[in-house]
């Protein structure tokens, strides 16, 4: 059974549609993250699923019964906010027992949950403390601990770790990831942050525009993209994508043309694309090879390079003016103002139609 069902969710603030008839569903302890930019409604759908907000139609069905009319006490779920919400004359102990005492959980049941909750997240020593005195880390386990004791079939973490410096996000990370083991429940993560989302959850709702643009698998998404929005929003740096002139042929496979006039043979099937409008090729940057002059598919000019360690990413410009991005050697030695060759991987290319959706290689049957 489905832990989690979306049915054509609509929210509108006066004039301003927030969320277009969204539809998902989600397995019992799943791990799915919300990922999209900043106003593109994705906190909002979460907190029409927590009962923070009224949606203005459609359903939402947890565990088989519909909850978008209960208030969010009776939902089954439990929020971790971004800001900690945590009350600060209170001790660890009791903020995490505050709601339990609220619903007239017994004394001896709350005492259980508190300190298995605390034992799971390994903030037992600080049980007796006031907010004041812990680390960002530290509060924002006691709110995740605030969730854990209602047991609910349902977490809703609205950005959690993006209040925590670098090295503590990632530590946090990895907590939250463990912590999925532990309980027997499903969660969805709110996030901006590709990193949390590709590490994190089982599947990415990518959402955009008011609508989710793509549901699958981390590695999918990145892969596979549904259309040319998701190729540019997810990948660091975003997906190389340039206009392409089709070219004539009797392959099965599409063979294109650059700006510069240079020529990428894809693995992307040729059927439907002729006579479809302007096309877009996409090539992610570890598929865009940098080279010796002349002996790439094409010479580039250095505008700028960016040396990561293990690699080196080299924004170039081609003839035409189109940028292009790059990968070399960590050790590279090129140089701005550089002339580069960059060779185009055509095996990994994709090809995007008029209207933006993604065709995909074929995976090579040698």
């Amino acid at each position: 059974m489905a832990s989690l069902e979306l049915i054509e969710v609509r929210k509108a603030y006066g004039a301003a549609t927030v969320l277009d008839g969204v539809s998902l569903s989600m397995e019992t302890r799943e791990f799915l993250a919300f990922l999209g930019p900043s106003g593109s409604g994705k906190s909002t759908l979460l907190r029409v699923i927590a009962g923070l907000e009224t949606a203005d139609g459609g359903e939402v069905r947890l565990g088989g019964r519909r909850i978008d009319q209960l208030p969010p006490g009776d939902r089954g779920v439990a929020m971790v906010f971004q800001h900690y919400a945590l009350y600060p004359h209170m001790s660890v102990r009791d903020n995490m027992a505050f709601g339990l005492r609220n619903a007239g959980v017994a004394k001896g049941e709350i005492g259980r949950r508190v300190l298995e909750a605390a034992r799971v997240l390994e903030i037992e020593p600080e049980l007796d403390r006031k907010p004041a005195q812990l680390s960002g880390g530290q509060r924002q386990r006691v709110a995740i601990g605030r969730a854990i004791v209602k047991q609910p079939q349902l977490f809703l973490l609205d950005e959690p770790l993006s209040n925590l410096d670098a090295a503590l996000r990632m530590r946090t990370r990895v907590q939250l990831a463990e912590l999925r083991n532990r309980v027997d429940a499903a969660f969805i993560m709110v996030t901006h942050d590709q990193a949390e989302a590709m590490t994190l959850a089982d599947r990415v709702a990518v959402i955009h525009d008011r609508r989710i643009q793509q549901v699958g698998p981390p590695m999918e998404i990145y892969a596979r993209p549904a259309n040319v929005w998701v190729a540019r929003f997810v990948g660091s740096p975003a997906m190389n994508v340039a206009p392409v002139e089709l070219l004539d042929g009797e392959s099965g496979r599409a063979s294109v043309r650059l700006g510069d006039g240079s020529q990428v043979d894809t693995r992307v099937p040729r059927a439907g694309l002729a006579g479809a409008g302007p096309l877009q090729i996409g090539l992610r940057a570890e598929s865009v090879r940098v080279t010796g002059a002349g002996a790439g598919t094409t010479d580039a000019r250095v505008e700028l390079v960016e040396r990561l360690g293990d690699r080196t990413l080299v924004y170039a410009r081609l003839s035409d003016g189109q940028a292009l991005t790059g990968e070399d050697r960590g050790a590279s030695r090129v140089q701005a103002g550089d002339i580069v060759g960059l060779h185009m991987e055509g095996a990994a290319a994709h090809l995007f139609a008029p209207d933006g959706s993604g065709r995909h290689p074929v995976e090579s049957t040698a």
